[in-house]
C-alpha cells in the first residue's frame, strides 16, 4: 500500500475497472437489475399517469360511490401508495436475493485486488 504526498491512499497496482465492468458476470448482473428494474419502473409510471388522467378526465368514473363517501378515485388514489410500498418490498426481496450476493462478491474481489 502506498500514500502520495496528502496521505491518500494510492493502490500500488491500478485495477482495471473497465475490464471488471465488461466481464460476463458483471454484465448478467447489470441485465438482472435491469430486467427487474426498468418493466417494474414503466408498469408503474403507467399505472400512476392512468391514475391522474381519470382523476382529470373521468370525474363521473372516479366520483361513484363504493361504500358511503368513499368512491373509486379515494380507493384508486390509496392504492398508489399500496402500490409503492409493494414494488419497494418487491425490489428488496428481489435485490437481497439476486443482487446483494453478486455485488458483495464483486466488492470483495476488488478489495482483494486492492490489497494486493
Amino acid at each position: 500500500m502506498t500514500h502520495d504526498d496528502a496521505g491518500t491512499h494510492v493502490p500500488s497496482t491500478a485495477i482495471d475497472y473497465i475490464a471488471i465492468e465488461e466481464s460476463p458476470a458483471f454484465v448478467e448482473h447489470k441485465r438482472r437489475h435491469r430486467s427487474f428494474v426498468f418493466p417494474l419502473t414503466v408498469a408503474f409510471l403507467v399505472w400512476y399517469f392512468a391514475y391522474v388522467l381519470l382523476a382529470d378526465y373521468a370525474h363521473e368514473f372516479m366520483s361513484i360511490k363504493v361504500i358511503g363517501n368513499i368512491n373509486v378515485g379515494l380507493l384508486l388514489g390509496l392504492s398508489q401508495f399500496v402500490t409503492t410500498f409493494a414494488i419497494t418490498t418487491w425490489y428488496v426481496s428481489f435485490a437481497n436475493r439476486k443482487l446483494d450476493p453478486t455485488a458483495e462478491k464483486f466488492r470483495h474481489e476488488l478489495e482483494e485486488a486492492e490489497r494486493a
